[in-house]
């Protein structure tokens, strides 16, 4: 079993007479089965670690696997004094929402689901406009207006690397509501 202090793994691999666990502990985030528990390959290394923020000390992490798990509208996962990264998960249907960074350089990657992203100079004036799918990379200048929407049929998982730091230290956001709340 391969193991990391901030980020364990147990592995499971489907076999002919069922699944097993090492260690067998719990399988789901809140210990019951889940669609996100099925393994596509017959071998799943499923994170069991806290969602908090590792910024400030050396980190290592499947980003690919913590995208696709986190739940939470947005997750700081490491926020350090030049860069951070999050985790966002963006309902079907739902958007980030218009937004403009002045001083801060924006880098997000797709890992699961279907969306668009528009960008422009002005918020009345978003003439960049490009559909994005897993794995599409996208890269936003500072003082540039964009929005990403989810218009697939499954969750939008993403991460995205602001560089300087966009949000406080530790931010863990459940919904966009609760999101929007903390930014007035």
């Amino acid at each position: 079993m391969y193991t990391n202090n901030a980020f364990p793994y147990h592995y499971w691999r489907q076999g002919a007479a069922g699944p097993f666990y090492w260690p067998v502990q719990q399988y789901g985030w809140n210990g019951q089965p889940s669609a996100y528990d099925i393994p596509q390959n017959g071998w799943d290394a499923r994170p069991q670690w806290e969602w908090k923020d590792y910024g400030g000390r050396p980190f290592v992490i499947n980003i690919e696997q913590a995208a696709k798990y986190n739940r939470n509208y947005r997750t700081a996962i490491w926020t350090g004094k030049h860069l951070q990264v999050t985790l966002m998960s963006i309902d079907v249907g739902a958007d980030i929402g218009l937004e403009v960074h002045p001083e801060t350089d924006q880098f997000i990657r797709i890992e699961q689901g279907q969306g668009v992203v528009q960008m422009g100079k002005n918020r009345d004036q978003l003439d960049f406009v490009e559909n994005v799918y897993e794995n599409s990379a996208i890269m936003i200048p500072a003082g540039t207006w964009h929005n990403v929407t989810n218009t697939g049929n499954i969750p939008l998982k993403l991460y995205s690397i602001y560089a300087p730091p966009e949000h406080p230290f530790g931010t863990i956001q459940r919904t966009r509501a609760e999101a929007m709340l903390q930014h007035q």
